[in-house]
């Protein structure tokens, strides 16, 4: 039977091109000359560590990722900007998750979306991938135009299609 799976993958280097132009940026930038920023991947735990003298120049930052985010072709989705700035002395820090995988909430709404759309389809949770099988490619692959129109608050890629 054909099958195919979801997933949520981020390629890091490209996040690590997207943020080493930033930095590049924020070196040449006259807004934020004496703002002490500083923006720092850490590779391991996937978080992205900001920070700056005011608030204002936190946004400022986060408009920089953002920006060389989407010139890398990244999906902003992969951030999570939840997490509110704090303040550390004189600086100001945000902590900005980046996300890997699909979590459990997001798959069981991913599962039930696939059951309303074409109940010939099977949708099954591996860990953080969601396996799609079916007797048609032709479902399977209306399947992948329909979840790429929809809005699942994190960047999903189509892996191992087989027939």
């Amino acid at each position: 039977m054909p099958s195919f799976d979801i997933v949520s993958k981020t390629d890091l280097q490209r996040v690590d091109n997207a943020i080493n132009t930033a930095k590049k940026e924020l070196l040449n930038r006259y807004d934020l000359k004496d703002e002490m920023c500083a923006i720092d991947l850490d590779k391991k735990s996937k978080i992205l560590k900001l920070e700056a003298k005011q608030e204002m120049a936190m946004q400022t930052l986060i408009d920089i990722v953002l920006g060389k985010f989407s010139k890398q072709d990244l999906d902003v989705r992969l951030l999570d900007l939840s997490s509110e700035p704090r303040p550390s002395g004189r600086l100001v820090l945000q902590d900005i998750k980046i996300k890997e995988g699909i979590d459990k909430e997001t798959a069981k709404k991913i599962v039930t979306h696939i059951k309303g759309f074409n109940n010939k389809l099977q949708a099954a949770i591996h860990e953080d991938q969601v396996r799609v099988t079916g007797k048609k490619i032709d479902d399977l692959q209306d399947l992948m135009a329909n979840l790429r129109a929809q809005n699942f608050e994190v960047p999903l890629q189509f892996d191992n299609f087989r027939s």
